[in-house]
């Protein structure tokens, strides 16, 4: 199985994502998740990125975070006015 390591932002900094071909990924789907687990990992079809594939919790905590968000524009335009 071919993994590379590449660069991706996570929306906090820089940091070093696995990266795995569509191939690789439905030939070794186990192996994939084992990494998901541990941190996303891409997945690439054609040389190009497809899918990110995250743990749930990780899932979990972004769309808390997201949900947060308008509540969060909400404070900064009432304290602007």
């Amino acid at each position: 199985m071919a993994i590379l390591a590449t660069n991706a932002l996570d929306g906090f900094g820089e940091r070093d994502m696995q990266t795995l071909s569509a191939r690789d990924a439905k030939y070794n789907f186990g192996r994939l998740i084992d990494m998901a687990r541990a941190e996303p990992v891409t997945v690439e079809k054609h040389g190009r990125a497809v899918v990110v594939v995250l743990a749930v919790e990780e899932y979990e905590r972004l769309a808390e975070a997201a949900a947060r968000e308008p509540e969060k524009a909400e404070k900064t335009k009432k304290r602007d006015e």
